[in-house]
Order: C-alpha cells, then structure tokens, then sequence
C-alpha cells in the first residue's frame, strides 16, 4: 500500500460578510471552513524536527483569513473558489477537499455548506 498523507483543518469561523438578506431572513451566526489538503508523505515522515522538511501551512491560513476579511461576497462558491486558487499556488498541494458552511439554517439548528474535491488532475487545471 502506498503511503498518503493529508492536512487537515476542521470547523475554522470564518470573518466573512457573505451573502444578502432580507428582512426577516435568517441571518447566519457563523461561516465555517473545513479543508483536507492532500500532500506528498515525505512531508510528513521526516528525518529532522525542522520547518524545512515540512510544508508550513501558516501562510496559507493566513491568505484564507485576508481573503476572508477581502470584502462582501454574495456566495459561498466564490469564496470557495478563491481560496482554492490560493491553494493551488502550493506545488506541494496535490489535492483538496474543501467545504464552506453557515449556521444556523432553520431556527437555531443546522448546518448548510458547499463541498469540493479537487484531485491532482483538477488542482492542476486550477493552477
């Protein structure tokens, strides 16, 4: 079996000004982002304990949150596929899953997201 690996980042609250509403409508509370990047094991199984070996995923959190802060956006998609040309810069990004989700959709309870999964072929289209 050959080996995989993969970044995980799961339930990050979003600073986004997404989406219009009326009056009456159902205002969200929170945008999430979970993202799943797919990258090469030797980046992982490392001879040292040093940034060099790995693939230091702080700059693209921080792209995520300027992108996030960049202004309104009327959808979810859009912003989704921002941050996806973000990732895309990465070569060591091999591939993605990415969902971006509001609560609450009803009442106070429910959770509605966009999800997306790029494998190599497509992230490389993306690039």
């Amino acid at each position: 079996m050959k080996a995989s690996s993969t970044i995980e980042l799961r339930g990050l609250e979003l600073p986004l000004d997404l989406g219009t509403y009326g009056p009456g409508d159902l205002v969200p509370e929170a945008h999430l982002l979970d993202l799943t990047l797919t990258i090469d094991s030797s980046l992982v199984l490392v001879n040292s304990d040093a940034m060099a070996e790995v693939f230091d995923y702080d700059p693209l959190i921080a792209e995520i949150d300027r992108l996030a802060r960049d202004g309104h956006y009327e959808t979810q998609e859009f912003f989704m596929t921002r941050v996806v040309k973000a990732c895309a810069q990465y070569r060591e990004i091999e591939g993605l899953e990415i969902t971006v989700s509001k609560r609450p959709v009803l009442g106070t309870s429910g959770n509605l997201g966009v999800h997306l999964r790029l494998d190599s072929d497509a992230l490389a289209k993306a690039r």
